[in-house]
Order: structure tokens, then sequence, then C-alpha cells
């Protein structure tokens, strides 16, 4: 197991500091906030640590501040309900006594009932697709050298991608994005755990989505940010196997966008479901170079 998720699994372990109150650390960041993919993740953990013999369905959050990522995290849960079948939990995320991340998540006792699933697609196998680091390697000088030190930088999670970053490539592209996941080390046999690793995983690069109809050459002249983030667990899954994310982003209007993406495990059971907005502001690049560029998704 890497370093990197060494960490990430260390964040994940959150301190209990008083009756459903936790507290959270941060991974390092050199963007100057936090990826919303980690407050996503540790607030279902904190859920989970109010919830017995059940597991997680659904989570629907708000972003609502951009958060520090010097100053921990203190998330507080409210039971809200626990049904005969399902258990319901609110968790709001605070720094310095104001919430940056508010979100709903629902449990749900194990049940037998009708299935039925759409397709996997067909796609290139993870072996044959290149990691975020491959595609900045193979962009040479064409990309920042800060940014392509990102780009290869160790991560908990490895994407392997059909087509290059936004970050990358300045050519407009429509329809599905396939994307391979997985995490970078093997994982204990826990459901929950790996539940907050996919919610994790599921917000790398996902805003991107929205952006990539209308890239153009040079630095971006877009204001990414995302607004909220809703998941669907479907099927039980491990993130230490390769995953498919498809992903695509139907529309965008009204300095909005939205993105919605698949999960799938190599045998093409449909294992996960997402589905984000995002804020998508045009900006004048001759005008403030503060206004381009917002952090990537990590």
């Amino acid at each position: 197991m890497g370093e990197a998720l060494d960490l990430l699994l260390d964040r994940l372990a959150l301190e209990r500091i008083d009756d459903d109150i936790y507290r959270g650390q941060n991974e390092p960041t050199r963007w100057g906030r936090l990826f919303g993919g980690q407050v996503a993740a540790q607030a279902l953990a904190a859920a989970q640590r109010t919830v017995e013999d059940r597991v997680v369905h659904s989570l629907h959050g708000y972003f609502l501040r951009g958060g520090d990522p010097h100053v921990p995290i203190v998330f507080t849960v409210d039971r809200i309900r626990d049904g005969r079948s399902f258990t319901t939990r609110r968790v709001v995320a605070l720094q310095k006594g104001r919430a940056i991340f508010n979100t709903s998540v629902s449990f749900h006792t194990d049940e037998d009932g009708y299935e039925h699933q759409d397709e996997m697609p067909e796609v290139a196998a993870p072996e044959d697709m290149l990691s975020w680091a491959d595609r900045a390697r193979e962009a040479g000088d064409r990309m920042h050298p800060e940014m392509k030190r990102w780009m290869q930088a160790e991560r908990p999670i490895e994407l392997r991608s059909s087509e290059p970053h936004s970050w990358i490539d300045a050519e407009p592209r429509r329809g599905p994005h396939p994307v391979w996941v997985r995490a970078t080390g093997e994982l204990p046999d826990d459901p929950a755990l790996h539940a907050c690793l996919l919610t994790y995983a599921s917000d790398m690069g996902f805003v991107d989505n929205m952006y990539r109809p209308h890239r153009t050459p040079g630095r971006r002249p877009v204001m990414l940010a995302s607004l909220d983030h809703a998941v669907w667990f479907h099927r039980a899954f491990r993130m230490d196997d390769w995953l498919l994310y498809e992903q695509e982003s139907p529309t965008a209007g009204g300095a909005r966008g939205f993105a919605r993406g698949t999960f799938f495990d190599r045998s093409g059971r449909l294992i996960c479901s997402v589905a984000q907005e995002g804020l998508m502001r045009r900006v004048d690049p001759e005008k403030s170079d503060k206004q381009i560029e917002v952090e990537p998704q990590r």
C-alpha cells in the first residue's frame, strides 16, 4: 500500500470528540482549498459511525464554502430517523464555526427484490489506457512544470483515462468519457471503507466534464467549482479492483454545468451512480488571472 493511500485511510479514521461529533484532518494540498471528495468521504465516515448493521445506499451533499486545508474539520451528525428498513443521518462539516458542507446519508437493510441494469459499455481495458502521470509525461513541455508535478504526484486512487485531461488537451469533446479507477493498494474487507473511498474517487476530475465540450487553447477561460454531489450505491464492490467510471455532461447553462457518471466493476455489474452540478462561469482572461484558475479536482 502506498503512502498516499495510507494517509487517506488515516484521514478517514475520524477522531470522536463527543456524542455524534467527530474531527477529521486534511490531506496536504497545494491549491489552497480542500478537495470536495475528501470532505464528502469523511462526512460519510462520520455518518457510518452512528449506524449498525445497515449499508449506505445514497448520499446527497452540498458544498457551501471552500474549505481551508490547514484547519481540521468538525463533523456533527444528526440522527434524523431510525426506521425498520432505512436509517437517515444529516451531517454538517464545519470549520471555524461555519458550515462548509452539508449532506444527508441514507442506509438500508439488505433485501431481495427485482433487478435490472444497463449494460457496461465496451471500452479499452485499464491496462491499455494511460494514467494521469503517463499523460503528463506524454505532454512534455506543453504543460506548466508545476502542473506537471501535480499530475505526476502519488495518489491514493489511480485513474486511467481514455483521453487527456483538459489541463493538457484543448480539443472540445462530447459524449461518454470512460475512466478506470482503483485504490493503489490492497484494502481490508470493510464495505463501509470501500464506500468512503468510492465517494472520494467519484469527485476526482468529475467537474471537468462540464467544461470538456468548451475547451480552448491556452489557459482555461472558466471558473469551475462543485456545487453539490450525489452518490447512489447499488451493489457491493471493492475499491482495490478496477472499476470503470463512465462520465458525461449532458447539459450546461445559466453559469452551471451538470455531470453524471456510472461505475461498473470488471465483470459488468453496475455498482454505483453519481451526479453533480457545478458552477461554470465564463471569465475574461485579460481582466484577472485570479479569475481563471480554480483548483483541479484531485
